[in-house]
């Protein structure tokens, strides 16, 4: 794909954050964006196993993504897109609680910024279609 024909600016979930050294950058956006709730995502991660050595990866991979990124906030204008998201999940039947409320609140946050997400889970954003252009990897 060149960059003509690449999306000049777009949200990366954390499931492509995670593994954003194995993708072709041309299957991102031009210009990458990640959210705090991913920040949050990445911080929880180290302490999400009893592995020191994945521990440690984990914590790499965090001090990189703080490095690289200055996230996208949960601010105001996502919140009240939360609203729009949580009730788009619940009308197609859907739980949004849970673990699905992270990846919600990643959608909501893209939906206030008007930037499709990037994921490579695209089913936990199922019934976002209306709000949100989801791209899986």
């Amino acid at each position: 794909m060149t960059d003509d024909e690449r999306v000049p600016r777009g949200v990366l979930d954390t499931s492509v954050v995670i593994d954003l050294e194995s993708i072709d950058p041309s299957q991102l956006p031009l210009e990458v964006a990640v959210t705090a709730i991913t920040m949050a995502e990445l911080a929880a991660g180290p302490h999400a196993t009893n592995d020191p050595d994945e521990s440690s990866r984990r914590q790499d991979r965090l001090q990189r993504a703080e490095a690289a990124f200055d996230p996208l906030p949960f601010d105001v204008d996502a919140a009240r897109a939360y609203g729009r998201v949580f009730s788009s999940v619940v009308a197609s039947g859907r739980k949004a609680r849970g673990a699905r409320a992270v990846d919600l609140l990643i959608a909501a946050i893209a939906v206030a910024a008007d930037l499709p997400i990037y994921t490579k889970n695209a089913d936990d954003f199922r019934a976002l279609d209306n709000l949100v252009d989801v791209i899986e990897l």
